[in-house]
């Protein structure tokens, strides 16, 4: 009963009575005694929140739906050909019948880079200097592109992988290459849904956007 009495005793502190809003240090004030600038903005934010929390809600059920109906149908598909259920999952696009709707599911890995890759910006910085005029401009630019120059810190790691496609048989960009291999490292894996429309088959594909800050 006590810790009823307690549980009781605490929901009724944090009531707040009709008439009074609280303020941000646990204060009751009368709503005559609130600015009415303050009193517009929390019913904006306010009400933005509410209809934020019930979108996040339907958005993480409409993911959920979603991966459920995929891994269903890979299932069956699966099973049409014999193949044993719950198979790793890989980048997949479905494409309905008449070509304008499509859901993509792509898997994309979080890389981080490791101290080797300071140790390949050296490498690679030696070559460049022992080049000089002999070093291409267009190397020297993907460099700088690659490690982000003006962001020390900073990589950029589509040129990064451009960088180790370069044939070059100096002993030392070699290691640097390496050194790069060595330094990437696989931190975790997201699963991604895209969705897209067109309107004929010969439209490019529009996605259906579900990001706010794309919306």
């Amino acid at each position: 009963m006590i810790k009823n009495n307690i549980v009781v005793a605490e929901l009724v502190e944090h009531e707040i009575p009709t008439g009074y809003m609280r303020d941000g240090q646990g204060r009751l004030w009368p709503e005559d005694r609130v600015k009415e600038s303050d009193k517009l903005v929390d019913q904006t934010v306010s009400k933005i929140i509410d209809y934020a929390e019930g979108l996040s809600a339907q958005i993480g059920r409409f993911k959920a739906h979603t991966f459920d109906d995929i891994n269903t149908t890979q299932d069956l598909l699966r099973e049409s050909y014999g193949v044993k259920k719950g198979g790793k999952k890989g980048n997949l696009t479905y494409t309905s019948f008449d070509g304008l709707k499509q859901v993509r599911i792509q898997n994309q890995d979080h890389m981080e880079f490791g101290p080797e890759l300071q140790i390949a910006k050296e490498l690679i910085d030696e070559c460049i200097t022992d080049w000089a005029d002999g070093a291409k401009s267009e190397i020297r630019a993907l460099v700088n592109h690659a490690f982000n120059v003006e962001k020390p810190g900073k990589v950029n790691r589509e040129a990064l992988f451009s960088l180790r496609r370069i044939q070059i048989e100096d002993a030392r960009w070699k290691r640097a290459v390496q050194a790069i291999n060595d330094s990437i490292q696989i931190t975790g894996s997201a699963t991604y849904v895209r969705i897209y429309t067109r309107q004929t088959t010969e439209d490019k594909w529009q996605p259906i956007t579900i990001d706010l800050a794309a919306a």
